[in-house]
């Protein structure tokens, strides 16, 4: 399979930080919630039409490992990999690196297409699939 791969930037702002001006380790996942979300949306997914149909991607797993930290003002990067495509799931690895191109976090998350009414995983519809395909 071809690695899909995207990168987002974002400025770290005083409202993600504590009182010493260092990145909440909990505003990292946002970070990358927000990096997967734009991919999506420049792939031409609307999450809101899915969502209509009441269905859309939730966090099933997450793991993140914290190396160094962000502080006030810094603009970081975020890469993210589509590791694993299943029937119902994406598996993304994530990077989140500042300026100077030091790895400040890494986070693996899975996520599961589910249908909301039934609160159970069902297969991702093609027409996502196929945008991801599209990827080069």
């Amino acid at each position: 399979m071809q690695t899909l791969s995207n990168t987002f930037q974002i400025r770290v702002y005083y409202e993600d930080t504590d009182a010493g001006g260092i990145v909440y380790y909990a505003n990292y996942l946002k970070f990358c919630e927000r990096a997967r979300t734009e991919w999506l949306r420049t792939l031409k997914i609307n999450q809101s039409f899915f969502l209509e149909q009441n269905c859309g991607f939730v966090v099933r797993h997450v793991e993140m490992d914290n190396l160094a930290s962000a502080k006030l003002d810094d603009l970081l990067t975020v890469t993210s990999t589509i590791s694993e495509i299943k029937r119902a799931s994406l598996r993304f690895t994530q990077q989140i690196t500042n300026e100077q191109h030091v790895c400040l976090c890494k986070v693996e998350v899975v996520v599961a297409y589910v249908n909301l009414l039934r609160g159970k995983p069902c297969a991702i519809p093609n027409t996502i699939l196929g945008a991801l395909k599209g990827v080069s």
